[in-house]
This record gives structure tokens, sequence and C-alpha cells, in this order.
């Protein structure tokens, strides 16, 4: 499955959201079970949030941070995302380097590398998972 995208994209492996989030994603959801019904989903790899100016997405990857997930790091003298990335559809999909995900423009959504994009969760989508 992929992820639709919208405006500035914050997206993290569900994955990595069960190593740092205490009673991890399952956990995560119930805590956040109002903003699902708007600007939050997922397919079964990857979870979206987002946000419509820089400022909220830095507070977003500060927020992350605090809870021990890595943003940005410099491997072989590049930078790149590591534990969540930022897509901005409008410039042509992640701010940086990402290895772990594909972003495709025709559909602005994005899907994890190495498995088929099959359909695409978000608003205007079929969102059940």
């Amino acid at each position: 499955m992929a992820i639709q995208c919208e405006f500035i994209d914050f997206v993290i492996p569900i994955e990595n959201i069960d190593k740092v989030y205490p009673g991890g994603f399952s956990q995560f959801k119930e805590d956040n079970k109002d903003a699902f019904s708007g600007k939050l989903w997922h397919d079964q790899f990857l979870f979206r949030d987002g946000a419509m100016n820089p400022m909220d997405i830095e507070y977003l990857a500060e927020e992350w941070e605090k809870m021990g997930l890595q943003g940005v790091v410099e491997t072989d003298g590049r930078k790149q995302w590591k534990d969540f990335c930022i897509v901005e559809g409008m410039f042509g999909g992640p701010t940086l380097p990402c290895d772990w995900i594909v972003y495709d423009g025709n559909n602005n959504c994005v899907y994890v590398k190495g498995k088929p994009k099959g359909k695409i969760i978000g608003p205007g989508f079929d969102n059940k998972v």
C-alpha cells in the first residue's frame, strides 16, 4: 500500500513508532484517535502526519527526536533522512534523500521501497488498512 501526500508530509515507518512510543503504534493511535479522522493516516508500513508550513513540520521532527528517533544524518558526506522523512510533493518528493521510500509524483504518494505500491490510503481514498 501507499500513503497519499498533502502539503508538507511527515512520514515515519510504523516499526520506528513501535520502538520509541510507549505502547507502540497501537497506543499512539489510541492517544491520537481524533486526529486519525482528519490529518493522520497510515498503511500497514508507513504513518503520515502533515502541516501546511515548515515551522509545524519542524516541531513534529523535534517531538519525535525527543522520543529517540533520528531525523537528518550524514552518511559519506551526504545528508539524508534516517528514521523519518519530510516529503513535499510540490517540490518533487523527499526534501533530502530517503532510501527507504519511493515517491510517486503522478499520484502524490509514498510507499516503502521494495514493496508494491498497491492502493493509496488518504483523504478521498479507501482508508481501510
